[in-house]
């Protein structure tokens, strides 16, 4: 029903920014809740921010929390993923996902999106 493709990702230093971009096809992106999400080598994929679908409330992951975020263009079927004051524990593949009408009454977890981008590596040097 949706096809993520995201982009954006790259080399930084510790204390730069860099911005996600995640394009969704189809006609419906607003009715889509879109999140980021992060694997870490070795680790499990970790929710990082999230839009509910009618992009009224926002959710951030208490290690990003201040320094990243979320924000979508509904005219573009684009979210992006604003990252400041990068550290190198924010190195992953960060991936985009959304899910139609979905809302959330706490943290989102992956359980709660159904569709997927192929990820974007991210690198954070010391």
């Amino acid at each position: 029903q949706v096809q993520l493709v995201e982009s954006g990702g790259g080399l930084v230093q510790a204390r730069g920014s860099l911005r996600l971009s995640c394009v969704a096809s189809g006609r419906t992106f607003s009715n889509y809740a879109m999140g980021w999400f992060r694997r870490a080598p070795g680790k499990e994929r970790e929710f990082v921010a999230a839009f509910n679908w009618s992009g009224t409330s926002a959710y951030y992951a208490d290690s990003v929390k201040g320094r990243f975020t979320i924000s979508r263009d509904n005219a573009k079927n684009t979210v992006y993923l604003q990252m400041n004051s990068l550290k190198p524990e924010d190195t992953a593949v960060y991936y985009c996902a959304a899910v139609r009408f979905g809302s959330f009454g706490s943290t989102p977890t992956t359980a709660d999106f159904r569709f997927w981008g192929q990820g974007t590596q991210v690198t954070v040097s010391s």
